[in-house]
């Protein structure tokens, strides 16, 4: 049997990810510029249309695509709640547009026998006539296509290019023979945090900042209030669950712990401590109880913030799936647990589970439930330890399952591995992604990763939290640049991505490392950590004007509108972050270079904005309220690291043109 042929190549549609099998990323309100190579055989004119639906529902929004060049055509469409969209592309040969062409062509070449062509147009009228359930759309149709019975050529024309006609057949096509897309492709939407927001980490146990003894939930306030004072809106916390006491770690990862020893809390689980079991439905009762984790979450959404729990799929030895299902786990030829290792690193307090093991099925589904169990506790925030480490099956599966029931759930990937991995977590589901951001400090490195993430297809899947820092890593560049690499840090983070996040101890400019490693000397994973939170030689204020500039300005709080522009200083980087709209222009200069002032020319990309090149205009700087007026394309900077290793400049195109008493557009 010879199946129903399609009459239109619908191919190359963009976006789209590895074939429609995974939805693009979006936000409410957020447009999806689509674009398909669209033709037929023959020379009909074409129509298309662009539409989508949210999941679920049966009727489609829908608007016309318009042609661009070589059959290429664009729609753009726009979403505006949480969960699943899905679109797609219809397109056919529109007989009334085709008709219209070959008569005004024939008119026009002087052709004056056209009875023919007069009473096809009629036809064609009186069948989108019965199509319309519109009286108005009837009435006026019958009233063209009687003209059209009796017209002489110019007639013709005059009734075939009728703008009222036009219109009403826009919306009357003949779509009998259209072609429509399938399968259709997907959009995943999240709420506006997921690509907008300041995170800030710190470990509750060291809220206080004190070296002798722990803190609680209810010391964290003052944390808490000091972030919110700088701007973050995401408090991360690392593991909050009951420590194992088996194989315990001591300071500087030390094999054998003393007694008060807090533990690391990645070592999770603890049933002789335990009061709501001990594992990952639990919290440390050093902390608290639930009653007060649900106090502090209350108390941090009171101040317009949230929490953001660490998921990390560790056990200790004292974890009580160890007694319940020890076949959740990797077993030695003697039949004990295996520990987890990184050779040559060995994590003696952690064992890893199994994802393969023969009761699969039952482990999946219990950790699926202890996000639920966060998740139904006001936790809609999740940074993912390790999921790397883990089947990428599982994660697409279990972000699925919980999204279903709190499409809000925000997941962030601590994936610090190959590239492929990295991006096929993202694609399966996971909302943000860690990136190589860390180690990327050089104005050469910093344009080609940045615009990989912004400009390439991984925009539409990928989205970057730039981390300066975290527990773990403590990088190079903040080992030996001193002061200047944190104000430079921080400024490229907060800058260059809508999304990222501190962590604590960085506002302070701590730099002491294991020698030769990237990893904190004395660090707070395995020890209480004494700090003074306002101890001189801070950067609060820095990373508070910077959060302030993001706020304020729209263009910054954008991923894809990135872009790069020429500097003569190979220690200079600038860019801008430009609104569709041109009503926020935003131009950065930064000196990567934490050691040395640096100097030079930068070109502002003035046909981007809308300036003559001859034009004045002025640039306030967001960080230090200096205002410059600057003319033409090429500029000069000037930075010193030590006290203004940035300019972070608002333009304001400049109506009058007298300096000091200048209006603005």
């Amino acid at each position: 049997m010879i199946p129903d042929p399609a009459t239109v190549v619908i191919e190359r549609i963009t976006p789209q990810i590895d074939g429609g099998k995974y939805p693009i990323k979006r936000i409410p309100g957020e447009d999806v510029v689509v674009e398909a190579d669209i033709f037929k055989d023959g020379h009909d004119v074409m129509s298309a249309v662009l539409k989508w639906r949210p999941a679920g529902t049966l009727a489609w929004h829908e608007t016309p695509m318009e042609p661009l060049v070589n059959d290429r055509w664009k729609g753009t469409l726009s979403v505006n709640q949480t969960g699943f969209y899905e679109y797609t592309i219809e397109a056919w040969g529109n007989v009334f547009l085709s008709w219209q062409d070959e008569v005004c062509k024939k008119v026009d070449g002087g052709l004056t026998e056209l009875e023919s062509e007069c009473l096809e147009g009629a036809r064609l009228l009186e069948k989108a006539a019965q199509r319309s359930t519109d009286a108005s759309d009837v009435e006026a149709l019958k009233v063209f296509a009687a003209g059209l019975r009796s017209a002489d050529p110019a007639g013709l024309r005059k009734i075939a290019t009728d703008p009222e006609l036009v219109g009403r057949m826009r919306f009357l096509a003949d779509r009998s023979l259209a072609t429509e897309h399938a399968p259709y492709l997907r959009i995943w939407v999240d709420r506006r945090k997921a690509a907008f927001a300041a995170w800030y980490e710190f470990f509750p146990r060291s809220a206080e900042g004190r070296a002798d003894v722990g803190s609680t939930f209810r010391d964290c306030l003052g944390r808490i209030d000091d972030a919110k004072a700088m701007g973050f809106d995401v408090i991360y916390f690392p593991p909050i669950h009951p420590i194992g006491e088996t194989n315990r770690k001591g300071p500087n990862n030390v094999l054998q712990a003393q007694p008060g020893d807090p533990g690391v809390p990645y070592a999770i689980g603890n049933f002789r401590q335990g009061v709501n079991g001990g594992g990952h439905k639990d919290v440390a009762p050093e902390l608290g109880t639930l009653e007060d984790f649900a106090w502090l979450t209350k108390e941090t959404h009171d101040r317009g913030m949230e929490i953001a729990l660490d998921f990390a799929i560790n056990c200790s030895p004292d974890h009580p799936y160890v007694r319940e299902h020890p076949d959740w786990f990797f077993k030695r030829p003697d039949g004990t647990i295996k520990y987890a290792e990184n050779p040559p690193k060995k994590y003696q307090d952690v064992y890893p589970l199994n994802f393969h093991c023969e009761d699969w099925r039952g482990l999946w589904a219990e950790l699926r439930d202890v996000l639920l169990f966060w998740a139904e506790r006001e936790v809609r925030i999740f940074r993912v330890d390790n999921p790397h480490t883990k089947p990428v099956a599982f994660w697409e599966w279990v972000i699925a399952e919980v999204q279903a029931k709190f499409p809000d759930v925000i997941f962030l990937s601590e994936a610090f591995t190959r590239p492929k991995m990295m991006k096929v977590l993202a694609k399966a589901g996971f909302t943000q992604s860690y990136t190589y951001f860390t180690w990327r400090d050089t104005k050469p490195d910093l344009t080609e990763y940045l615009t990989e993430l912004t400009q390439t297809e991984m925009a539409d899947f990928y989205r970057g939290n730039f981390f300066t820092n975290t527990p773990d890593i403590l990088p190079a560049f903040l080992q030996t640049g001193g002061r200047p690499a944190f104000l430079v840090r921080a400024v490229l983070a907060a800058m260059l991505a809508p999304v990222y996040g501190i962590y604590s101890g960085f506002e302070l400019c701590e730099d002491a490392a294991l020698p030769g490693r990237e990893e904190y000397a004395e660090s707070e994973k395995y020890q209480f950590k004494g700090r003074d939170w306002n101890a001189p030689g801070n950067i609060k204020d820095w990373i508070t004007a910077l959060n302030r500039a993001r706020r304020e300005n729209p263009a910054l709080q954008e991923y894809r509108n990135l872009r790069f522009h020429v500097s003569d200083n190979g220690r200079i980087l600038f860019f801008s972050k430009i609104t569709a709209a041109l009503d926020n222009v935003v131009l950065v200069a930064v000196n990567v270079d934490p050691f040395n002032t640096q100097s030079g020319f930068v070109d502002v990309p003035l046909d981007q904005i809308g300036i003559a090149e001859g034009e004045s205009y002025e640039v306030a700087d967001l960080l230090t309220g200096e205002r410059f007026l600057w003319k033409g394309r090429r500029n000069f900077v000037s930075l010193d690291p030590r006290n203004r290793p940035a300019h972070v400049l608002r333009v304001r195109r400049l109506v009058g043109v007298k300096l000091g008493a200048a209006r603005y557009a």
